[in-house]
């Protein structure tokens, strides 16, 4: 088990993928001489993306599945694709191939060469829509300087030794985010670039909703900031009121218009109150959901020894 290198794909409705996936990443590491076993983690798919994955396994004994009870999120399913890793090393990419295979061999081998976390940095984004190249582009750079962490090029692409997989299953968080926890446990890292392939069947499951979500769960586990922007305009909006008083009492013309500005400016002021107390709500509520401990994920069945 010393060289065996696991590989984790979280797969959530991808039918059409998974055994494509298996065999053209089951040919390059056999084509390297690397010892493999695959991991699939069916995150509660609404297709044939189970059946698929015990295809999968029946064609090639190396090919393990795990399937959730229901839909937990692509985070939580590469943790339990994680805890069921067997080898020195585990090799984490996604069921679409868009994570290329061909590189593989080429993480692996920076991982001999002692490099504990070596990660997959995007060269390019691939073909893209308009849209979602800037609403991409925009989320990752907030979320870069919300939570410091470089999110523009950063991807789940990763070859992570066995003592970074024991040190991130081993952090108490009930809600994941895997890209920033391997890079908050640290360890000798380094970064290989690759270039985005195409998908060759299914769908995206990437939506302006889900991005949203994703940088909102991402900023607040990594930072406080969104909470701090509450004082920041509170202190704002107290300057203004005093400017706007100092103003009226020099100037006291039209004192009409005034009061439609003052009126305008405490409608303003109440919505930051209303937004803040979003915020903090958000919080409280990530803070809720880890005392209920509650489990990451529920796997309803496997496949594999």
């Amino acid at each position: 088990m010393d060289k065996l290198m696991s590989v984790v794909i979280p797969a959530f409705n991808e039918e059409a993928m998974v055994e494509k996936a298996a065999v053209a990443v089951a040919g390059v590491l056999k084509g390297a001489n690397i010892p493999y076993e695959l991991i699939f983690v069916d995150d509660g798919s609404r297709d044939g993306t189970w059946q698929a994955i015990e295809r999968a396994h029946e064609k090639d004994a190396h090919v393990r599945g795990v399937s959730f009870s229901r839909n937990f999120g692509k985070d939580r399913a590469v943790f339990a694709g994680l805890s069921r890793v067997r080898g020195r090393c585990a090799a984490v990419m996604d069921c679409d191939l868009q994570h290329p295979p061909e590189r593989l061999p080429e993480m692996y081998a920076l991982w001999e060469q002692g490099y504990e976390v070596v990660e997959g940095v995007k060269a390019d984004r691939g073909k893209e829509s308009f849209f979602h190249k800037v609403c991409a582009n925009g989320f990752y750079a907030v979320i870069s300087r919300l939570a410091g962490l470089d999110m523009k090029r950063s991807s789940d692409f990763m070859v992570l030794d066995r003592k970074v997989v024991d040190t991130l299953l081993s952090l108490p968080e009930q809600e994941v985010f895997f890209r920033g926890l391997t890079a908050f446990v640290g360890f000798r890292r380094t970064e290989l670039e690759f270039s985005v392939a195409e998908r060759t069947a299914g769908k995206s499951k990437w939506s302006f909703k889900s991005l949203v979500r994703y940088a909102i769960s991402s900023v607040t586990a990594f930072s406080t900031a969104p909470m701090q922007l509450a004082t920041v305009f509170g202190v704002l909006f107290a300057l203004a009121a005093v400017l706007t008083g100092i103003l009226y009492a020099v100037l006291g013309s039209d004192p009409g218009g005034w009061l439609v500005f003052l009126g305008c400016l405490a409608v303003l002021g109440v919505a930051a109150i209303l937004a803040g107390l979003g915020v903090a709500g958000y919080y409280i509520g990530r803070i809720y959901r880890q005392s209920l401990g509650r489990p990451r994920y529920i796997i309803s069945r496997e496949c594999g020894d």
